[in-house]
């Protein structure tokens, strides 16, 4: 089948201009002999204005180059329509690109786009919006929203951020509602991922899948600071085994399981963030995951 590839650039995610960016996916399109269009993203995330396009001129292919914050409401937007989705990583963390095994060179990602061949992946909704990689309440949350009024991105500056909240992070009291077990915990942070990546292939979940239908939920409990650094190293090097969802042990310094569908009592407001972004909490917190409801490329 012939195809056609609608490129959408975030023009000011991640750290690098991405006037070099447009000009290579041109040049090696072009090369390829496959008939594309270029749009920037738009900071609405309303993508409604190339359902014509789609429609019209049989469109085959919807490549993202931005960050997991640009991907999820382009791919919310158009799943409904008969494309494979792409990524060229541009964003500060880039979860998603990496737990897919996207190469992170621009050029080897465009050469993937044009070359490779897409398979179905999960998604998520969390409170009704659609997200594809990663959300988080508590202390990971606050960093992402300070880490937004920030002037400059890039790891350098998230890792300032991590390193001047750490200090003052606070325990938040959760209520987690399983479909089989229910729950309380005071916890630093809870990381809920569609796939193993935090972003810049620091690995939260070792053991998820982007399309095994299940979220993996990481929960940093109340301890001395020492220790929550010490666990959370366990968890990131894989050493923290999987608690069965039906009968979890709250008293461990990291409780880490998997599940469908997870509801979260959030009484106290701890911040929240989906994809990296900051967004607006909420008392009550249900999280879904939606199975294999868009195609990636990817090796």
């Amino acid at each position: 089948m012939s195809r056609y590839i609608i490129y959408i650039i975030n023009p000011v995610s991640g750290t690098k201009g991405k006037q070099g960016l447009q000009q290579l996916v041109e040049q090696k399109t072009r090369a390829a002999g496959i008939p594309f269009k270029i749009f920037p993203s738009v900071a609405s995330g309303d993508y409604s204005f190339l359902h014509p396009v789609i429609k019209e001129e049989g469109v085959t292919d919807i490549v993202i180059a931005g960050g997991d914050g640009t991907i999820s409401p382009i791919v919310n937007s158009l799943m409904p329509f008969d494309v494979n989705f792409g990524i060229i990583p541009c964003g500060s963390g880039n979860g998603l690109a990496f737990a897919a095994k996207i190469p992170k060179q621009q050029g080897r990602a465009i050469d993937l786009v044009l070359k490779g061949s897409a398979s179905p992946v999960d998604g998520y909704t969390i409170n009704g919006r659609f997200a594809c990689m990663l959300a988080g309440l508590g202390f990971d949350a606050k960093v992402a929203h300070d880490f937004a009024q920030q002037p400059t991105r890039g790891l350098s500056t998230y890792i300032k951020q991590v390193v001047k909240n750490f200090f003052s992070a606070r325990v938040h009291a959760f209520g987690i509602e399983l479909p089989q077990y229910s729950f309380t915990a005071a916890a630093y942070f809870i990381s809920i991922a569609n796939g193993n990546q935090f972003g810049n292939n620091f690995t939260i979940a070792p053991k998820a899948s982007l399309c095994d239908g299940l979220l993996d939920v990481v929960m940093v409990t109340k301890q001395n600071k020492l220790s929550v650094l010490l666990q959370t190293l366990r968890q990131i090097t894989g050493n923290v085994k999987l608690q069965p969802a039906t009968t979890i042990n709250n008293k461990k310094g990291v409780v880490y399981f998997q599940t469908n569908r997870i509801k979260i009592d959030n009484a106290g407001l701890a911040p929240l963030h989906i994809d990296g972004d900051p967004a607006e909490t909420a008392a009550e917190i249900t999280i879904i995951v939606k199975e294999k409801c868009y195609r990636l490329i990817q090796p």
